[in-house]
This record gives C-alpha cells, sequence and structure tokens, in this order.
C-alpha cells in the first residue's frame, strides 16, 4: 500500500488546486432587511443606538462578537418594559414550543429583573390571546422561569393582531405594572411565530409603534417574512430575526442580550470626571464630586468650596478654609477651642484686653482677675492704676503739713473770736452793775 503513495498523490494534487466552492445564492427567505441564524447586522438597542467601538486602553472586552459578552462592569441591561408574544398554535410542536420557552428564559436571565429594573410579561396567542401573567405579577427571574415553563399551548389559528392588540390594551397599561410616560423606561415587545397571520397585522403594528411601543419580530421556519416586516419597528435590519427551526431559536438569546445593553459609561474611563462619574438609568452618565468640593460649571472637574464662606461652618469665632475643601474652626486671643471643635470658651481675663490695670493683670482661674503695679508703685484705691511710692510719700506730707497750718489758723481764729466775746461780756456786765448801783441811791 505504501508504495502506491506517491502514484495517488500526483492524481489528488490537481483536485487539491482548485478553488473553493462559490456559496450558493440565498433562498428566498433570506431578503433584505431581516436577519438568519449566522448573519448580524449592525447592533443596536431600544431606541436605536448602535454598540459603540471599545476605546484604546479601556476595560472592554468582547465588543461587537456575535454571541460575545462585553467586558465586565461594561454591559448592563436597561431597564425596559418587556412583553413577549408567543404563538402557540397547533402548528407549533410540544418540544418546539419548550424550544420557545427556552429562549424566553434565556433572555429573562440576561436581563436586570425587579420592580426599578426591567419587568416582564409573557401574551400567549393562537386563535384566541392570553396574557399569562402582567408586567407586576413577577420580580426576580426564578419566579420569572417557573411562570414561563408553567405556559401551554392553546390551539389552532395565528391571530397576531389580536395578540398585539391585546398587548397593548392589556398589557402595555399602567394598571398591569407599565411604567408611565415620564418614566422614560423603553416599552419593548418580541413576537415570536412561524406562521402567516390570519388576521391583519399591519394597522395594528403601526398603532403599536405609534405608541411607543418597540417591535422585535423573531420568525421560525414557515413564517412570513413580509408580515415580519409590517409587525417590526425599524430599522428593519435591527428588528427582524429569521431562524430556520425551533431548534437553533435559543441562540438569539445572545443576540437579545447584546440588544438590550446599556454601556456602562464610567466603566469605559472615557467619561472626563475628575472625581466621581455616576450611570443613568437612561444609559449615560454625569459627574459628581468629593464631599467638600463643588462641580465646576464644565460639569466635570471640581473645585474646593468655601466652607466658611457658606456661613453653614458652626465655628464660634474663626473658620478656617483647609486645602482639602473642608475647614477648621479657631478662638480668639484668650480663649480656647471646645471639645466640640466650634464653640469657644475664655481662657484667660487678662489676655482679653479690656481688664483696665494699669500696669499688670494677674489671672486668678479662668472667670477673675486682679491688678498689680511695678516694682516702686503701689496700687492706688481704684484697684487699677498705679502710683510712684516716693510721689505718694510726698503727697502725704504735703497733706499732713497743709493739715497742720489749716488747723493753726483755725485755732487762731477760734481764740481771736473767743476774745472778742470775752469782751463784749466783760462791757456789758459792767453797764448792768452801773444800772443797778443807780437805782439804789435813789
Amino acid at each position: 500500500m505504501l508504495r502506491h503513495l506517491p502514484g495517488l498523490l500526483l492524481l489528488l494534487w490537481p483536485l487539491l488546486l482548485l478553488p473553493p466552492p462559490t456559496p450558493a445564492a440565498p433562498g428566498p427567505l433570506a431578503r433584505p432587511g431581516s436577519r438568519r441564524l449566522g448573519m448580524r447586522g449592525p447592533a443596536g438597542s431600544p431606541g436605536r443606538r448602535p454598540a459603540p467601538a471599545a476605546p484604546t486602553g479601556a476595560p472592554y472586552s468582547g465588543t461587537g462578537q456575535p454571541g460575545g459578552a462585553r467586558g465586565a462592569g461594561v454591559c448592563k441591561s436597561k431597564p425596559l418594559d418587556l412583553v413577549f408574544i408567543i404563538d402557540s398554535s397547533r402548528s407549533v410542536r410540544p418540544l418546539e414550543f419548550t424550544k420557545v420557552k427556552t429562549f424566553v428564559s434565556q433572555i429573562i436571565d440576561t436581563l436586570d429583573i425587579g420592580a426599578a429594573d426591567t419587568r416582564v410579561a409573557v401574551v400567549n396567542y393562537a386563535s384566541t390571546v392570553k396574557i399569562e401573567f402582567h408586567l407586576q405579577t413577577h420580580s426576580d427571574k426564578q419566579s420569572l422561569k417557573r411562570a414561563v415553563a408553567r405556559i401551554t399551548p392553546l390551539s389552532t389559528g395565528t391571530m397576531s393582531g389580536l395578540a398585539i392588540q391585546t398587548a397593548m390594551d392589556e398589557a402595555f397599561t399602567v394598571e398591569a405594572g407599565a411604567r408611565g410616560p415620564t418614566s422614560n423606561i423603553p416599552k419593548v415587545a418580541i413576537i415570536v411565530t412561524d406562521g402567516r397571520p390570519q388576521d391583519q397585522v399591519n394597522e395594528v403594528a403601526a398603532r403599536a409603534r405609534a405608541s411607543g411601543i418597540e417591535l422585535y419580530a423573531v420568525g421560525v421556519d414557515r413564517a412570513d417574512m413580509e408580515s415580519l416586516k409590517m409587525i417590526a419597528s425599524e430599522p428593519l435590519d435591527e428588528h427582524v430575526f429569521y431562524v430556520e427551526t425551533y431548534g437553533v431559536i435559543e441562540k438569539l438569546s445572545s443576540r437579545f442580550q447584546e440588544t438590550f445593553c446599556a454601556i456602562n459609561k464610567c466603566a469605559l474611563n472615557t467619561h472626563g470626571c475628575e472625581h466621581i462619574c455616576v450611570n443613568d438609568r437612561t444609559g449615560s452618565y454625569h459627574c459628581e464630586c468629593y464631599e467638600g468640593y463643588t462641580l465646576n460649571e464644565d460639569k466635570k472637574t471640581c473645585s474646593a468650596q468655601d466652607q466658611c464662606a457658606f456661613g453653614t461652618h458652626g465655628c464660634q469665632h474663626i473658620c478656617v478654609n483647609d486645602r482639602g475643601g473642608s475647614h477648621h474652626c479657631e478662638c480668639y486671643e484668650g480663649y480656647t477651642l471646645n471639645a466640640d471643635n466650634k464653640t469657644c470658651s475664655v481662657l484667660s481675663k487678662c489676655a482679653l484686653g479690656s481688664h483696665g490695670c494699669q500696669h499688670i493683670c494677674v489671672d486668678d482661674g479662668a472667670a477673675a482677675y486682679h491688678c498689680e503695679c511695678y516694682a516702686g508703685y503701689t496700687l492706688n484705691e481704684d484697684r487699677k492704676t498705679c502710683s510712684a511710692i516716693q510721689e505718694a510719700r510726698r503727697l502725704i506730707s504735703t497733706e499732713d503739713a497743709c493739715g497742720c497750718e489749716a488747723t493753726l489758723a483755725f485755732q487762731d481764729k477760734v481764740n481771736s473770736y473767743l476774745q472778742r466775746l470775752n469782751a463784749k461780756l466783760d462791757d456789758i456786765l459792767g453797764k448792768l452793775q452801773e444800772n443797778e448801783s443807780g437805782q439804789i441811791h435813789r
């Protein structure tokens, strides 16, 4: 056998040189404006924003890869009011219907489920329509997935238009758990069908789209592509999907994960915020500053606040700004800062400068004081001012001399007065005696 191998290689060599076969022309279902499994149009999301390319050096991986997850922390599902409208007519065999429920559960797994995040409802239809559960019924993934697993097929018929109308009238209402227009939460419906609608879907779908509902159409096997296009929102290449069998429909869940991805702008590290980047629920972001700082007009950078200028510092005496955007309190001279680091207590009465002592102020504890004088001086009676000791003595001597002179002068005046008085008394007595002797002689 081995000796014939060179001959076989010579025979096969021309075949190895032939060019590869040309791909077959697309079938009638591979029309513009739709996606077949294995083909990918531009990535989109509710609001039709294509996924941006990853910036250089950003912690971002898997961007643009079919079925690939975005970098950790970069992609997070945005809040939605999401309603699945699933076809359970007789053409969908039991095993195939199970595949549809698996597809729904896998999409649920990629979403953040909760009252403040994504809410999910399911509308089941054939010739009749049944709302399996409303948007407000389940607020966690496990209960949602259990409810999906319990769904059973209905009957014959494919009333797609009636199903969309029912979703619009009963599922996407505030009473049923949908959030109002002021919430800016997108309303999204995913319709899964394998047949041609037996009623008019064009006008109903147009009304749904006009009311703000974003419609995605997923066709399987015998689904009518023109009907899918009439149902879906624009652009069609982002809202119409097609798979050939229910056996591969589950693989579409990764496509919807990308579609419903809200880019974490802060994780991309291109936000430009000097201090803090905060993701908004709308898929955008805003910048904030650390405590003690204020956001500048550029909405990116921060400046230290003048805490003292705000008048809210609480300092009793003096507020001092620190470099870190904070502040501390200080006290006037003669006061000390209390334990609360805000108020002040008197440390020295003398230090306050209002004591009035002419020479020396001496503290007697925190609330009292007394005055003293320099050497060679003595404290006056006002207990404030001081006089030199020699001057005090001179004043005292002068006062004594003056006192003696005044006393002597007073004494002289008194003596002179007494002498005059005695003379007058003697004169009066003499006259009285003369008068008495004259009366006797008569």
